[in-house]
Parts: structure tokens; sequence; C-alpha cells
């Protein structure tokens, strides 16, 4: 599958095109927000540079994934909203790491890998949810 594929895959199965362009997105966002960090460090405190890098994703991750992954109109409604999915992502989150790490024994280097994998569904609905709206949140 190469990069077109990707972008245009929502015109041959819409389904599977938006969670491919999830993933990619998600990929992206991720990158874009360590090099906020990356680029605040040498000006402010880490712990700030953090923060302002966190909060910076949460706003590209609601423009690309309105624009490019669920192809919908930016509305202020939603991007007030969009913030519950990373609140509900850091709660399930720290959850299932307690859990992984108290209950099934899974190394503390590798849970976080195990937690990321299984809140990207609820993260995909949740994120489809407040931005392509009630209709379209089952797969």
């Amino acid at each position: 599958m190469n990069w077109r594929s990707i972008l245009t895959l929502g015109h041959t199965n819409k389904k599977a095109g938006e969670i491919a362009r999830f993933l990619l997105a998600g990929t992206l966002n991720t990158g874009a927000t360590y090099a906020i960090y990356l680029t605040l460090l040498p000006l402010i405190r880490y712990e700030v540079a953090y923060v302002a890098a966190y909060i910076a994703g949460i706003a590209i991750g609601y423009l690309v994934n309105t624009i490019f992954v669920f192809r919908k109109p930016i509305r202020l409604r939603a991007a007030l909203a969009f913030p519950l999915v990373y609140v509900a992502q850091l709660a399930l989150g720290s959850l299932l790491l307690k859990l992984l790490v108290g209950q099934f024994h899974v190394p503390v280097e590798y849970a976080p890998l195990f937690v990321i994998a299984l809140t990207l569904p609820v993260t995909f609905f949740l994120s489809r949810r407040i931005i392509a709206g009630r209709q379209t949140a089952r797969l």
C-alpha cells in the first residue's frame, strides 16, 4: 500500500479509509507533538514544554482528524468537545496500565505499548463520534 492509496482509500471503502487515515494521522501527530516538545526544551522547563506540546497535540489532532481522517467541516462545538477524547484515553489507559502491571505482571517497559493498542479503538470511536456525529459512530 502506497501513500496515495492510503490518502484515497476512503473513496472505495469509507470505514477502512478512515481507520488507515486515523493511524497515519496519529503517527504524524505524535511526531509533530514530539518535535514541538524538543523545540521548546531549550526555551522553557521540560514540564512546561510537555504540557504545551500536549495541548498543541490535542489541537493538531482535532484539525487533522476533522479535515483529513473524517473529512468534515471544522465546528466549534466539536473542537470544544474533542479534548474529552484525551481525558477518556488517559483514564482508560491509566486503569489498563495498573491492571496489566499489577494483575498480569506485564513488565512496565512494555505495558504502555499494550495500553496504546487497547485504547486505539476507543480513541477512534470517540473521535469519530465527536467529529463526524452520532450516525457514523458505529463501524
